[in-house]
């Protein structure tokens, strides 16, 4: 698929088949996020992926807009490292996860994005992750095969777009 068509197909999906996910095509989902673009090149982050569904539960009772991360088949949560790069450690993740959402939508799975980072549950997601107290939880990414279907608009060109000043249309 043309990266134009992914990034137009691509949607957020919240309602998953109970069909599991390909190790290979995790894999390759992770492989997309690892060669994300990331300040020095510093690549500060971490991937947990979570399968097992009793886990996936407890995340997803914990997160109020997470809830079907108990129904995805899996779960992968994005940590960001202060030790590799102290100032950008809370934004590169975030180039991962387009990365790897793209590539999941390229390979005929969907995901959605939830976000954890400064909110009351990432202390409880480094619980039950046992995930070190220095890193941040930047996010969760349910990921599987979608059963239901979304339509998207999105506003037009010219709203969000000004060329050489704000407001300045070309």
């Amino acid at each position: 698929m043309d990266i134009s068509e992914v990034i137009k197909k691509r949607r957020s999906i919240r309602k998953y088949l109970s069909k599991e996910v390909e190790e290979e095509k995790i894999r390759k989902v992770l492989e997309g996020a690892r060669w994300a673009p990331s300040a020095s090149n510093k690549q500060p982050w971490h991937f947990i992926v979570v399968r097992n569904s009793e886990t996936r539960k407890k995340l997803a009772d914990l997160h109020s807009y997470g809830r079907f991360m108990a129904e995805s088949p899996v779960v992968i949560i994005v940590l960001g490292d202060p030790s590799k790069h102290q100032k950008y450690h809370l934004a590169d993740p975030h180039n991962a996860v387009e990365n790897m959402i793209l590539q999941a939508c390229s390979l005929g799975l969907s995901t959605c994005w939830i976000g954890v980072r400064d909110t009351d549950v990432e202390d409880d997601f480094k619980q039950i992750l046992v995930i070190p107290s220095e890193l941040r939880v930047i996010c969760a990414v349910a990921m599987g095969y979608s059963d239901m279907e979304r339509e998207s608009s999105r506003v037009p060109f010219d709203d969000i777009v000004s060329w050489e000043s704000f407001g300045n249309k070309g």
